[in-house]
C-alpha cells in the first residue's frame, strides 16, 4: 500500500468532511451521536465509525475512552481548516489573489444587494482597524 503524502493527510475527502462537520457541530460526541448529526445523505453507522477512525489517524479527531465507548472531539478547529482550504482555493484558482476571489463573487449576477452591502461594511471595518 502506498504511503500517503502530507497533503493527503492534511485535507479531507467529501465523506470525511461530512463527518467532520458533524463533529464540529457537536463539539464532542459518541459515534452514534455523530452518525445522527451527519447531514443527508447519511452514511451507515459503520461507515461513520470507519470515517471517524480515519479522521483520528489523520489527526483531525481525538477521543476519550469511557469504559470502551469512545467520545470523539475535534483536534482541528473548523476555522483553522476553513482558512487552510480557502487559502488553497485562492492559490489554485485565483493566482493567490484574494481580490480576484472577491471580484469573482461580486461580478456574479446572482449576488444580492444585501451581500454587496455586507461586503462593503466588512471592507470599511477592516480599513478602520488599520
Amino acid at each position: 500500500m502506498a504511503r500517503k503524502t502530507k497533503q493527503e493527510t492534511d485535507t479531507l475527502t467529501k465523506a470525511e468532511e461530512q463527518v467532520m462537520q458533524a463533529v464540529w457541530q457537536l463539539g464532542k460526541g459518541f459515534a452514534g451521536e455523530i452518525a445522527n448529526t451527519v447531514k443527508e445523505p447519511k452514511p451507515a453507522y459503520r461507515t461513520v465509525l470507519s470515517i471517524v477512525r480515519i479522521l483520528e489517524q489523520k489527526g483531525f479527531v481525538g477521543h476519550k475512552d469511557y469504559n470502551g465507548n469512545n467520545q470523539y472531539y475535534p483536534l482541528v478547529s473548523k476555522k483553522d481548516y476553513s482558512g487552510k482550504m480557502l487559502g488553497a482555493l485562492v492559490k489554485n484558482y485565483f493566482d493567490t489573489s484574494y481580490a480576484s476571489l472577491v471580484s469573482f463573487f461580486i461580478n456574479d449576477k446572482n449576488i444580492s444587494e444585501e451581500d454587496l452591502a455586507a461586503l462593503e461594511r466588512i471592507i470599511e471595518q477592516k480599513r478602520n482597524e488599520k
